[in-house]
C-alpha cells in the first residue's frame, strides 16, 4: 500500500515503493495507517497516470514527439516538385521554404534554451508541439496567389518546433545516465532519419490518396495534437542533474551571460557544435533536392517524362524516404554499439567514431553524382551507404554535450548548438544550392540535362563541407577529455 499527496490510499503498491507526486518528486512508501480514507475516483486515476511516468515510458514519448518533429519538417518535401509547378516558382525560390524554416527555427532555439533551464519544460514542449500543428494545418489551405504566405507558415512552424529539439533531450538526460543515457538518446535520436523519411512517405502517399498535395500538410498536426497531450499527462518534471547525482550540490543557477562564456571556453563543446553544423549544411540539401535530383536523372536517361500533370510521380520521394528511415536506424544504432565498444579501447571513442564516420560518409557521397546519369540504382546504394554512415554521429554529438557541460547549462547548451549548427548548416544550404542551380542554369541553354547537371554541380559542395565537419570531430577529441573532467569537478 502506498499513500499518494492528499493522504489517500493507493492499492497495489508494497510498504517499500515510491510514489511520484504531482510535481514530479518522489516520496518514500508508507506503511499502513487506520487514519488514511479510501481514494476517490478521480485520485485514483491520478494515481495511475503517476505511475505511468517512467523514465521509460517517458523516453519513448519524448522520441514518438521527435518523430513527428521531423516528420512534418520533411512532409513539405516529399511534395517539394507539386508545391514548386503550384505556386510557378524556380529553384531558389522553393529552396527559400526551407531557409525560412531553419532561421526561424535557430532564431527561437536559444529562447527556448534559456526558458527550458529555468522553468516547466514540459509545459514549454507541448506547447510547442500545439503551435506547429495548427499552423501546419492552417498552411494546407493558402492559395497559389499567395506563397509569400505559405513562406512565412513555414517561418512559423520553425518556431514551435525549435521549443522541441532545444528543451526535449535534456529531460532524457536528467533521467538516465552513462551507458543507459547513451542508449536513450540514440532512441530519440533515431527519430530525426525515421521522423525524415516518414515525412517524404506520408506526403507523397497522402498526396496520391487524395489526389491533391494540399493534404500531406493536413495528417501529423493531428498525431501532433495526440503528441502533446501524451506530453503532458505522463512525462515528468526531473530535477536538474538529478541522474547525475549532482541535484543536492547545485544551488543556484548562473546567469545567461555567465552561461554563455562557459561554453564558448568550452573547445569540445564549440569544435562538436561546428562539426554538428557541417551534418546540418548537408542534410539540409539533400534532404531538399536529392529527390528533385534523381528525377530529373530519370528525364535524362528516357526511363521517365519531365512533370506536366496536376500531380507529379513521387516515387523518388518514397523511395528516399524508406531509405532515409532504414539508414537513420542502422546509423544511430551502429554508432551507439561502436561507440560503446571503443569506449573499451579509448575514452576519446565518442568523438574519433563521429569523425571516422563522417570522412567515409563523404567519399560515398561524392560517388552518388558520378552513378546518377547513368544509374539510378547505383546512385540509390551510394545514397544508402552515405546516409549511414552520416546519421551514425547523431546521437554521440548529443552525448559529447552531456558529458562536457553541466546539467543546469544543457538546455541552453544544446539550444545554442541548434542555433549555430542550423546558422552554418541548413538555414542556408537549400536556398545556397538552388541559387547555384539557377545561375549555372543562366549560363547556358536551358534543357532537360542541363537541368540535372547544374543541380548536381551545386550538390557538389556538400561533400566537401562534411571533410570540413570530420576534422572538426578530429578536433574535439583531442579537448574531450579535458572538458569532461571540468564539467565533473564544477
Amino acid at each position: 500500500m502506498c499513500v499518494e499527496s492528499d493522504g489517500c490510499e493507493i492499492e497495489g503498491c508494497s510498504s517499500s515503493d515510491e510514489v511520484r507526486t504531482l510535481s514530479g518528486s518522489m516520496s518514500p512508501g508508507l506503511k499502513s495507517n487506520p487514519d488514511l480514507h479510501p481514494c476517490k475516483p478521480g485520485q485514483k486515476f491520478r494515481a495511475a497516470l503517476l505511475r505511468c511516468r517512467s523514465p521509460a515510458a517517458a523516453a519513448g514519448i519524448l522520441s514518438f514527439g521527435n518523430v513527428l518533429n521531423y516528420m512534418d519538417r520533411y512532409t513539405v518535401a516529399g511534395v517539394l516538385l507539386d508545391i514548386q509547378r503550384h505556386y510557378e516558382v524556380s529553384d531558389s525560390g522553393i529552396g527559400l521554404l526551407q531557409t525560412v524554416f531553419i532561421c526561424s527555427f535557430m532564431v527561437a532555439a536559444p529562447i527556448f534554451g534559456y526558458l527550458g533551464d529555468r522553468f516547466n519544460r514540459k509545459v514549454i514542449l507541448s506547447c510547442g508541439i500545439f503551435f506547429w500543428s495548427i499552423v501546419t494545418l492552417l498552411s494546407s489551405f493558402i492559395s497559389k496567389e499567395y506563397y509569400w504566405l505559405f513562406v512565412l507558415s513555414r517561418g512559423l512552424v520553425g518556431i514551435g518546433e525549435s521549443s522541441y529539439s532545444s528543451i526535449s533531450p535534456t529531460i532524457i538526460g536528467d533521467l538516465f545516465t552513462n551507458n543507459s543515457r547513451t542508449m536513450m538518446l540514440s532512441v530519440f535520436y533515431l527519430a530525426i532519419p525515421l521522423g525524415s523519411g516518414l515525412g517524404y512517405i506520408l506526403g507523397a502517399s497522402a498526396k496520391v490518396a487524395a489526389g491533391d498535395w494540399h493534404w500531406a500538410l493536413r495528417v501529423s498536426p493531428l498525431l501532433g495534437i495526440t503528441a502533446g497531450t501524451l506530453i503532458l499527462l505522463f512525462v515528468p518534471e526531473p530535477k536538474r542533474g538529478s541522474a547525475d547525482q549532482m541535484g543536492g550540490r547545485i544551488k543556484t543557477r548562473t546567469s545567461w551571460v555567465c552561461d554563455m562564456k562557459a561554453l564558448a571556453k568550452n573547445r569540445s563543446y564549440v569544435f562538436s557544435s561546428l562539426a554538428s553544423a557541417a551534418v546540418s549544411f548537408a542534410t539540409g540539401a539533400f534532404g531538399m533536392w536529392i529527390p528533385l535530383y534523381l528525377a530529373r536523372a530519370q528525364v535524362v536517361q528516357k526511363t521517365a517524362e519531365a512533370c506536366t500533370k496536376e500531380i507529379c510521380n513521387s516515387t523518388d520521394s518514397m523511395i528516399f524516404g524508406a531509405i532515409t528511415c532504414v539508414t537513420g536506424l542502422l546509423g544511430v544504432l551502429i554508432g551507439a554499439v561502436t561507440t560503446r565498444l571503443c569506449r573499451q579501447k579509448t575514452e576519446r571513442a565518442d568523438p574519433l567514431v563521429c569523425a571516422v564516420s563522417m570522412l567515409g560518409s563523404a567519399i560515398f557521397i561524392c560517388l552518388i553524382f558520378v552513378v546518377a546519369k547513368k544509374s539510378i540504382v547505383g546512385a540509390y546504394v551510394c545514397i544508402f551507404i552515405g546516409e549511414t554512415l552520416l546519421f551514425l554521429n547523431w546521437a554521440i554529438t548529443a552525448d559529447i554535450l552531456m558529458f562536457v557541460v553541466i546539467p543546469t547549462r544543457r538546455a541552453t547548451a544544446v539550444a545554442f548548438q541548434s542555433f549555430t549548427s542550423h546558422l552554418l548548416g541548413d538555414a542556408g544550404s537549400p536556398y545556397l544550392i538552388g541559387l547555384i542551380s539557377d545561375a549555372l542554369q543562366q549560363s547556358y541553354a536551358t534543357s532537360a540535362l542541363w537541368r540535372f547537371l547544374s543541380l548536381g554541380y551545386a550538390l557538389m559542395l556538400c561533400p566537401f563541407i562534411i571533410v570540413l565537419g570530420g576534422m572538426f570531430f578530429l578536433a574535439t577529441a583531442l579537448f574531450f577529455l579535458d572538458d569532461r573532467e571540468k564539467a565533473e569537478k564544477q
